[in-house]
């Protein structure tokens, strides 16, 4: 089968239940990164992922991995890290710098797929309050956070960072914490990988997702955003 490939101005995506087999959820190639272009996608079930150099490609995979927030697993070690509350969790104060600490390269060859031209899409999408970050911070330093893209009462999430034990898992904790209260319904994980898992996700196939997906993505979910000029939300929960 060929791979579709996308008008640079004005890209169509094809039904997601056309992506390869193999490799796993493969659907186009070309296109763009423009906001209303990443919108489309996110609606369809569709997300960009690519290396640096490369074309940008587009995928829907057979099984997704996915978070229910009433579902988060937490373990005994990470129930004694939230207790001890040495941290502050803020939502949507510094999202710059989240998605450039998560394109930070996390092998020995130094690759990423969060590339530059990535980041100025993330951040054009989150100045139209389409993407959000969550901020874990101690004594003023930033030591973990999240950041994804809202889709109705779905939060696509598109990657995470640590820089020290928990870092990640705290800000996941505490998205499902207000997510389970305040009306997310689900959270997509994307691909399945033990880091995950280890937090209770799950996995469905693709047409079970797009089902989901498409009886979510009309909901309005009043994600906790601070008006103009004032402090950004702070989340904060008793564990």
């Amino acid at each position: 089968m060929q791979i579709p490939l996308l008008d640079q101005d004005n890209p169509q995506f094809p039904d997601p239940r056309d992506a390869l087999a193999e490799p796993d959820g493969l659907l186009a190639v070309g296109g763009n990164l423009h906001s209303q272009t990443l919108l489309r996608a996110y609606h369809c079930g569709i997300f960009p992922w690519y290396q640096d150099g490369d074309p940008i490609l587009w995928w829907s995979p057979a099984t997704r991995c996915v978070l229910e927030p009433s579902a988060l697993h937490l373990s005994k070690s990470l129930r004694k890290t939230l207790r001890r509350n040495d941290y502050q969790v803020t939502v949507d104060r510094s999202f710059d710098q989240v998605i450039k600490a998560c394109s930070e390269p996390r092998d020995e060859d130094g690759d990423t797929w969060i590339t530059d031209e990535m980041i100025a899409a993330y951040i054009q999408l989150h100045n139209q309050s389409e993407s959000h970050s969550i901020e874990v911070w101690r004594d003023g330093d930033l030591i973990g956070g999240l950041y994804g893209v809202t889709v109705g009462s779905l939060f696509c999430g598109e990657s995470m960072f640590s820089r020290c034990a928990d870092g990640s898992k705290i800000a996941i904790a505490h998205l499902c914490r207000w997510g389970a209260e305040s009306g997310l319904k689900l959270i997509d994980c994307q691909l399945v990988n033990p880091h995950l898992t280890s937090l209770g996700t799950g996995s469905i196939d693709r047409t079970t997702f797009l089902t989901e997906l498409a009886s979510y993505r009309d909901d309005i979910l009043n994600w906790p955003l601070s008006a103009p000029n004032e402090p950004a939300a702070r989340l904060h929960f008793s564990w």
